[in-house]
C-alpha cells in the first residue's frame, strides 16, 4: 500500500519485514515506531498520537459494523486523506474530530453511550444531545451541522437512506454577524487581570497586534520572525485554505510580550507543560477560560480579530490595507468593515447640505 502522510515513515527491516514510524511533529529527530499499518482500522489512532509525541494504546474491541463509533471513524478517516490531498485544512478535520468525539462519548439518561447506537438513530436521539448543549448554542449548532455532514457522506455511499439531522433547527439566536467585537474596555479588563508575562497576555497580544486566527496563533514562533531594514518583521502562511500570506512589523507591544516568557519553544504560546497546543480546539477552550476569569463570559479569540479590523477602519486604513493584515484574498471580506466607516464620512459630509435650510 503506497501512503503518503507528514511523518509517516515506512521501513524495511533487515529480515525484509516493513515497520512504519511517525516523526515528531516539531521535532525532526525523534521516531515513533507504530504496531499497525495504514490497512489497520487503528492505524490513524496510532499515527496522530505519534504525531503529537505520544504512544496510543487501548483496549477497546474493534468499531461494532454500522455503529455510530464505526461510521465517525470511517468518515474521519476519509476527511484525512482530503488532508493529505490538501483539499482541506488540517485545523477543520481536527475541529471535526473532536466535536464527532464528544458526540460518541455522549451518554443518554439511561447511561447509554451514543458511539454505541447502530447508525440509524433517531433523529429525537440528536435533538437530545443539541438540547443537553443548550448553555453553548454556538457549539449545539456546530454538532447538529457536523452531524449532517457526516450522514451525507453517508447517505452518498448507498450506506444509510435517510439523514436523521435533517430538519433539526438551530438554538442560537443571537443576531447574526458572528463574534461580538472586543471593546477597548474589555482589552483593558483582560489585561488587568493577566498582566505582562502571562501566557493569556502573551496570546492576547498576539492576537491583538497580528489579527491573526487563533489556528494560526498556535504555532506563529520566532522561527516566523525576520529581520526587514532593521526592524523585525512576523511573517507566515495562514494554515486556512485560500488565505493570502502576511507579512507585518512586529510592534513594541507585540516583541515585548514575546520576550517576557521564561520558557522559550518552537512557538510563542505554550501550554502548562512548555510545549505548544496541539490544536486551535485546545487553545480556544483555554481562552474560554481565561476570559470567564476576567469577567468577560461573551468574549472570543475571534473577537479580537474583528475588533482589530474595525479599528483600523475607523483609523483610516484602506481596505487593501486591512486584506493584507488579515490575509483576506476578497476585498468582498475586508468591504464588511470599510463600508460602515465609508458611510459615516459620506453622511458627515452630506449632512452639511443640510445647512442651507432656512431652519
Amino acid at each position: 500500500m503506497r501512503v503518503k502522510m507528514a511523518g509517516l515513515l515506512k521501513e524495511k527491516n533487515r529480515n525484509g519485514s516493513i515497520r512504519w514510524r511517525v516523526r515528531v511533529e516539531g521535532d525532526k529527530t525523534r521516531k515513533i515506531t507504530i504496531p499497525v499499518g495504514p490497512d489497520h482500522y487503528d492505524f490513524l489512532n496510532h499515527y496522530h498520537a505519534a504525531r503529537a509525541g505520544e504512544i496510543w494504546t487501548t483496549t477497546e474491541t474493534p468499531k461494532v459494523e454500522r455503529s455510530l463509533d464505526w461510521l465517525c471513524d470511517r468518515y474521519l478517516e476519509f476527511l484525512d486523506r482530503m488532508v493529505t490531498s490538501q483539499q482541506m485544512s488540517d485545523a477543520t478535520l481536527r475541529q471535526r474530530r473532536s466535536v464527532l468525539t464528544r458526540l460518541c462519548d455522549y451518554r443518554d439518561t439511561d447511561g447509554n453511550r451514543y458511539g454505541d447506537f447502530d447508525i440509524e438513530a433517531p433523529t429525537g436521539a440528536f435533538v437530545e444531545i443539541r438540547d443537553a448543549w443548550a448553555d453553548r448554542p454556538g457549539a449545539a449548532d456546530n454538532l447538529i451541522k457536523t452531524i449532517r455532514a457526516v450522514y451525507a457522506w453517508s447517505m452518498e455511499r448507498g450506506e444509510i437512506s435517510y439523514n436523521p439531522a435533517v430538519g433539526i433547527g438551530i438554538i442560537n439566536r443571537k443576531p447574526k454577524g458572528g463574534a461580538v467585537p472586543w471593546s477597548i474596555d474589555d482589552l483593558k479588563t483582560f489585561r488587568e487581570k493577566h498582566p505582562k508575562g502571562t501566557t493569556a497576555h502573551l496570546w492576547l497580544t498576539i492576537q491583538a497586534f497580528t489579527a491573526c486566527r487563533i489556528g494560526d496563533s498556535i504555532w506563529l514562533g520566532r522561527s516566523n520572525e525576520k529581520m526587514v531594514n532593521g526592524q523585525v518583521w512576523l511573517e507566515w502562511q495562514p494554515r486556512k485554505k485560500g488565505s493570502a500570506f502576511v507579512s507585518i512589523p512586529m510592534l513594541p507591544p507585540l516583541f515585548e510580550a514575546t520576550r517576557a516568557t521564561n520558557v522559550i519553544g518552537p512557538a510563542y504560546i505554550l501550554s502548562k507543560k512548555g510545549r505548544p497546543f496541539a490544536s486551535a480546539e485546545s487553545l480556544r477552550n483555554q481562552v474560554r477560560k481565561w476570559c470567564d476569569q476576567a469577567g468577560l463570559p461573551d468574549k472570543t479569540s475571534h473577537g479580537i480579530r474583528k475588533a482589530m479590523a474595525e479599528l483600523m477602519a475607523e483609523s483610516g486604513a484602506s481596505q487593501h490595507q486591512i486584506m493584507a493584515v488579515m490575509a483576506h484574498t476578497e476585498a468582498r471580506t475586508s468591504e464588511i468593515y470599510t463600508k460602515g466607516v465609508e458611510r459615516r464620512a459620506l453622511a458627515a459630509e452630506g449632512v452639511q447640505a443640510l445647512n442651507l435650510l432656512n431652519w
